[in-house]
Formats: C-alpha cells, structure tokens, sequence
C-alpha cells in the first residue's frame, strides 16, 4: 500500500499541475485507476486511499475483483475490447463501458442490461485509423452516435480513444475534442444533456489529454506500477 500512497501523491501532484497549467478546475478531471493484471488487494488499497473509479480490460480478472470489492462504494469502467460473446457480464456488472465501437455490441449491451440500471457508454473512436487499435473510425462515428441513441437503457456520454504507439499526442488529442465538439449539435435534445466525457490520456500522456480537455484520464502504471 505505502507503493500505492506515494505514487499517488506523485499522480495527483501531475494532474494538479496540469489542470493549472489548461486552466481548469482539479476537480474537472477523473482519475480511473486501472488495475487489470493487478491483485483484488491493490484495488482495496487504492480505494482505502480515497480512489472509487476503477478500469478493466479483461472480463474474467474484473469480476472477481468486482465481487470481492462488492462492500465498497466503487464504480467500475470496462475499458477493454468487447467480444460479443462478453456483453451480458459486462452489461451488469460494470457501470461504464468506454469501448463501444460497432452498433451490434451497442444493441447486445442495451438488451442484456439489467431493468433495474442504465449504462454510461462512450464511444471508441480509433482517432489514429491505427490498425492494431480497436475503434470506430472517425467518419462513422455520427453513424453509430444515432444508433446508440435509440438504445433506452444506454446512456451515451461521449468519447474514448486509445492512440497510436507512434502518434503525437497533442495533436491526436486535439483532434478528439474537436470531433467530441462537432457531434454534439448532431445530439438529440435529450441526449445532448448527457454529452460530457472523453476518455482519453494514460500514465505517459496525461498532461497533453488535460490540455485539450480530458474529463477522464486512465491511469495504471504510475499508480499500480508496471506490470509483470
């Protein structure tokens, strides 16, 4: 835990720095710690620190992390690549799925989400038409955006990317916002009330995601340390 601690002071003492330096409010970024290939411990650790949003990538692994963390008041982000085959486990037990990419996986999480809940949803936009990324590309997104809109128990939020191992940052980062910018007058009413989020920015990045206006930052490493 004292690994945890100290590297989330050096974490928070990051994003606080950036946030001044974008002119924004601390409190306008979340921090979704990711704790895929870490233990169940690691994440009551970080949550005895004052963390309560969590990342996922691999189903299995999040849900027994899920169960064993079920007294405390956490919400869970699904930020891994969707199989179909995946979608009702995923539908009832995360909160947020960041990585909806083709109107087939929209539908099945729409369908097999409980009665009793709604899903936060964002769409995954593949900024860099990266082949080795999962995604939609840029130009179909409005597509999938009216279709996830018909969807009741889905709640579209905005969007999330995953860049390019040899993209520039600030550039792809810049253009995500313009795009999360240029689709919301594509919004329903009713949903444009709920257009709030892009997931975009990790350990190695997150000052350029803040500066062009990350509401979530996925962070793993500088929190958890790097993976075995």
């Amino acid at each position: 835990m004292q690994n945890i601690a100290s590297n989330l002071e050096t974490l928070e003492h990051r994003i606080a720095v950036a946030c001044k330096a974008a002119g924004r409010a601390r409190d306008s970024v979340t921090l979704i710690a990711v704790s895929k290939t870490k233990p169940a411990a690691d994440v009551h650790a970080a949550a005895a620190l004052g963390l309560t949003q969590f990342g996922e990538n691999y189903l299995d692994e999040a849900l027994v992390k899920i169960q064993t963390s079920a007294d405390l008041d956490l919400t869970w982000h699904y930020i891994g690549r969707i199989q179909s085959n995946k979608t009702k486990d995923i539908a009832a037990s995360f909160d947020w799925v960041h990585t909806v990419d083709r109107e087939k996986v929209a539908r099945r999480l729409n369908e097999q989400c409980p009665a009793t809940k709604q899903l936060q949803v964002l769409i995954q936009v593949n900024i860099d038409a990266d082949p080795a990324k999962g995604g939609v590309m840029r130009e179909a997104v409005p597509t999938l955006l009216r279709e996830i809109q018909q969807l009741p128990r889905l709640v579209l939020r905005g969007l999330m990317t995953i860049l390019a191992a040899d993209s520039d940052p600030g550039a792809s980062y810049q253009s995500m916002a313009q795009l999360f910018a240029d689709l919301e007058p594509q919004l329903d009413p009713s949903a444009r009330a709920h257009w709030d989020t892009l997931s975009m920015g990790m350990t190695g990045d997150l000052e350029q995601a803040i500066s062009n206006g990350a509401t979530h930052i996925r962070i793993g490493t500088a929190l958890f340390g790097t993976r075995g």
